[in-house]
């Protein structure tokens, strides 16, 4: 029997200063409240902080030009204090509006109303069962990959399926499942913002830009397609890194694998099973019915005139179709959801269809209350001015280093890496950063479409390293049934090639896409933003 080797070989001994550095952030990570508490105490701190500086009367030059909405008649953004009795008055009648008015809230509730019964049909599972269990042994990494970048459209579906999926067919073609584990977890994981399809991150996502962006100017929109163009190229880009760092660097170092220590269940084994002729026909006949719906949206706005087109301008930019993302978004995942679930069986009566957006709210309840919070805290950042004081005083510092280029993304990227090592949910992430970043850099000259594009691959080539991504001790289980002493290390030390590569790569993709070739990141999107 051959002597089984260490389960993560050279990139252990590489990789050890990382190794004890990322346990430090994660001891940090630890230490720092649940995001609902952090929230909750940015909101009281925020009131506390606008009270001391209100005292002072702190204001800052505003920047945008004479006649701009929202620019006060003396050119000063002066603190407004909350510690008073108007600004008790106020949190206090605004407390529900706030919460329901936030912009995310909606729109995530709504798609995932669709993208919840896609996937209890069975559709989104048969999706990615079916894009690897037919890829033949030379691209099955690259399927792997693949498909879990595009099971992000439905959060948990990579994490659930595709990952312990891929791991056990690695080990059925003789290969380290952990390396097929690897490829799958930097495909849904490391990939998490690049997809050929709109999901429910990017809703939640453009709303928290727009809610950043209009603190300095309160009529600016973001919509749900803000990154659709960079995401579909970043697609492909993602599935070549990560299927090349996987065969070369990942697997070899890994070595060969022996099957006998593995602890397998039976639902290991069934994962192996291919979809059957019901499944394959009702599968044929939810992708008919996409492509059906996509033809029909075509048809509503491709030709001159078009119903969801501007009415005004008669352009895409600012139409219907764009504004309403979300709207589609739904359809185009509970029709084909509901035509498979109907032909397998799924799916018998609208009770069904029902009973999975019923399920897909109920998963919700931690993000509904930390929306809450997240909604009181955005909304006093806006109200006392603090926001847009801190975004003048940044740019200001940024414009007097120099420092107002295309380069300024790359410190931007590597600080939302870092951000994400400690507070692994991209929403709350966002949430506490995008009302200082997004203001910021718009004062330089950037749109929060291009800012937002920039945040996302930072959040993502980190989420594979930190142990605070929510699925992280999911991901050792199952790394364990193959390894039983693999530990954090073990898991860190396996991504780290990916997440390097991913940062570098993805960053340097960025940099040529918007700034060489001066391709928009999303339909009708601007790259630069003028003040005012």
């Amino acid at each position: 029997m051959a002597q089984e080797p260490s389960a993560t070989g050279d990139i252990t001994t590489q990789s050890n200063r990382m190794i004890r550095f990322l346990k430090v952030v994660e001891a940090l990570g630890n230490a720092l409240p649940h995001p609902v508490t952090l929230f909750a105490l940015f909101a009281v701190g925020v009131v506390v902080l606008s009270g001391i500086m209100g005292w002072f009367d702190v204001s800052v030059v505003d920047p945008r030009p004479l006649g701009a909405k929202g620019r006060a008649d003396n050119g000063l953004i002066e603190v407004v204090s909350l510690l008073n009795a108007d600004g008790f008055r106020k949190i206090v009648l605004n407390l529900v509006t706030n919460f329901t008015s936030f912009v995310p809230l909606g729109t995530v509730l709504v798609a995932l109303l669709g993208v919840g019964v896609a996937e209890r049909s069975g559709l989104l599972t048969a999706i990615i069962r079916s894009i690897v269990l037919n890829a033949s042994p030379k691209t099955v990494t690259v399927a792997i990959v693949f498909a879990g970048i595009i099971s992000n459209t439905a959060s948990e579906m990579g994490y659930v399926v595709l990952i312990p999926l891929a791991a056990i067919v690695y080990m059925s073609l003789g290969r380290h499942p952990l390396a097929g584990l690897a490829a799958a977890f930097a495909g849904v994981s490391g990939g998490y913002s690049a997809n050929l399809l709109l999901g429910t991150v990017d809703p939640l996502l453009a709303g928290i830009t727009e809610e950043a962006a209009r603190l300095i100017d309160p009529d600016y929109a973001v919509d749900a397609s803000a990154n659709w163009f960079f995401m579909i190229g970043s697609t492909f880009l993602i599935t070549l890194v990560a299927s090349f760092v996987s065969l070369k660097i990942v697997e070899p170092s890994l070595g060969p694998y022996d099957p006998s220590k593995a602890e397998l269940s039976e639902d290991d084994s069934k994962r192996l099973e291919p979809l059957n002729a019901q499944e394959s026909k009702a599968l044929k006949a939810a992708g008919l019915a996409a492509l059906l719906l996509v033809i029909g949206v075509a048809l509503l706005v491709v030709p001159e005139g078009a119903v969801l087109r501007n009415p005004e301008t008669g352009l895409v930019k600012g139409s219907p179709f764009l504004k309403g993302i979300v709207a589609l978004i739904f359809v185009f995942f509970l029709v084909p959801g509901v035509v498979y679930g109907r032909l397998t069986g799924t799916m018998r009566s609208d009770r069904d269809v029902i009973d999975a957006m019923a399920h897909a709210m109920s998963t919700l309840g931690l993000y509904i209350v930390l929306v809450f919070f997240a909604a009181q805290f955005v909304k006093y950042f806006a109200w006392t001015n603090l926001g847009a004081v801190t975004a003048v005083t940044g740019a200001t510092f940024l414009q007097n280093i120099g420092l107002t280029g295309p380069m300024l993304f790359m410190f931007f990227i590597l600080i939302c890496g870092f951000i994400n090592l400690m507070l692994g949910s991209a929403s709350a992430q966002w949430a506490v950063t995008a009302p200082i970043f997004v203001p910021m850099l718009m004062l330089i000259g950037y749109s929060p479409e291009v800012i937002q594009a920039a945040y996302r691959i930072g959040d993502s080539s980190t989420n594979i390293i930190t142990p605070m991504m929510s699925y992280f001790g999911l991901i050792m289980a199952f790394a364990a049934r193959y390894v039983p002493k693999a530990g954090i290390g073990t898991l860190i030390a396996m991504m780290l090639p990916y997440s390097v590569a991913f940062l570098v790569l993805w960053s340097s993709f960025f940099f040529v896409w918007v700034f060489l070739l001066g391709l928009p990141v999303g339909p009708s999107t601007p790259t630069y933003y003028t003040p005012g």
